[in-house]
């Protein structure tokens, strides 16, 4: 994987090249140009604040860049954005769900507006939401969905249609263990089928247990990418990434009144 001469090709599956959003006088992502191979299991992080996000919705053609370009599977997001959201699923960080049908309606109108056959929604609806351990939830309005079982019905809908590329921001945010090891284990299915996924986080561990490639952002710029290993030169990742980035002062004088009540 590469972080600043995108080679593109055919076993690319995202290619950024130049990607820059300004707001106003403010630059939140700074020529960010990045090639990820098909197949991989891709992890973006950074503190809060580093273009992750804004990064991720360019990519999903939710957020117009300033310039710069993104094709996903060889497709030009901004200039034919039909064509390349046939090609990836996204999990956006703020979810706008249709939270007043139920789980199962949801799916259904995901796929149909997808122009899928109604029989091979209801399909594939039934076994994602299966594996995801929502089966005694179907019938129940998403509204009432717990914060985790929102997310995972809103996984199910990105991957309804069968895309080549997962993207997801922060999927694993606030989300229990069960399921978490759930949207887990479907994302590695979909790794092991020849699916990409790219998943921004600011939860190193989590990336570090999951990815075999990580990007590491910074103040709108890619620091480094490569492999886990390539990265953290066999110390944590964690403390590979504080390295990159600097480190905050953890300077806690003056804060001797805590516990004193």
């Amino acid at each position: 994987m590469t972080g600043s001469t995108p080679s593109g090709g055919a076993d690319a599956a995202v290619v950024l090249e130049g990607l820059t959003k300004r707001f106003g006088d403010h630059t939140a992502v700074d020529g960010i140009s990045l090639s990820v191979p098909r197949g991989s299991f891709v992890g973006v992080v950074g503190r809060n604040g580093a273009g992750k996000t804004t990064t991720m919705k360019m990519c999903t053609a939710l957020l117009p860049p300033t310039a710069g370009s993104v094709s996903v599977m060889g497709i030009d997001v901004w200039a034919n954005p039909v064509a390349a959201k046939e090609q990836f699923g996204v999990l956006p960080e703020t979810m706008a769900l249709f939270d007043r049908l139920t789980g199962a309606e949801m799916l259904l109108y995901n796929g149909l507006i997808r122009g899928l056959d109604r029989d091979l929604v209801v399909q594939r609806s039934r076994r994602l939401l299966h594996v995801l351990g929502l089966d005694e939830a179907a019938d129940r309005m998403v509204v009432d969905y717990s914060h985790g079982m929102t997310k995972k019905v809103a996984l199910a809908a990105a991957l309804l249609h069968g895309p080549q590329v997962l993207f997801l921001d922060e999927p694993f945010e606030a989300i229990d263990p069960v399921s978490t090891r759930s949207i887990e284990a479907v994302l590695h299915r979909h790794v092991e089928d020849g699916g990409t996924v790219v998943f921004s986080s600011h939860v190193l561990d989590v990336v570090e247990r999951l990815c075999d490639h990580v990007v590491v952002i910074d103040l709108g710029r890619i620091r480094t990418t490569g492999t886990i290993e390539q990265v953290r030169h066999g110390a944590r990742l964690e403390d590979a990434f504080l390295e990159l980035i600097g480190e905050q002062d953890q300077n806690t004088e003056g804060l001797s009144w805590l516990g004193s009540s």
